[in-house]
């Protein structure tokens, strides 16, 4: 069971594609929405709020994209998901009205959630990338030629 909304995920990848794929020029968002497969228009906001959180930089211009603001071992998973969450305000629901949630299943999810967060603080965005080149993910060459102009 993955406890991240699907933007979370979204917002671990697109960072260690950046990771990836942001040497020697900065990574186009069209080209980072068809390696991820979805609408460019729909990483925008989510890119946006990891450029405020200091994670990546927009670069403007005909070779514009973007790039890491940091080096990917200083930036942790955690970070990326506490700007994501950040922007979007993203909480969890709101719990019954009941002391059984309030003194005790709260207390429990919420220590849950603090160690869920530590633990991702652990990793790193070169933690990632190491796992997704030791499986081959960051082939380009799979991808076929690109006739973009």
């Amino acid at each position: 069971m993955i406890l991240l909304s699907r933007r979370n995920l979204l917002a671990l990848a697109a960072v260690v594609d950046i990771a990836i794929h942001a040497r020697p020029l900065p990574v186009a968002a069209k080209a980072l929405a068809a390696r991820l497969e979805l609408p460019p228009r729909h990483l925008e906001t989510l890119l946006q709020a990891l450029v405020r959180a200091n994670i990546l930089k927009g670069l403007r211009g005909p070779r514009g994209g973007y790039e890491l603001a940091r080096e990917r071992r200083r930036i942790t998973a955690a970070s990326v998901l506490r700007a994501v969450m950040n922007e979007t305000g993203e909480v969890a629901g709101e719990a019954p009205n009941c002391r059984l949630v309030e003194y005790v299943v709260a207390p429990v999810v919420e220590a849950a959630s603090a160690a869920f967060l530590n633990e991702l603080e652990t990793i790193t965005i070169d933690d990632i990338c190491r796992r997704a080149e030791d499986l081959k993910l960051c082939d380009d060459s799979a991808l076929g030629p690109d006739f973009t102009i």
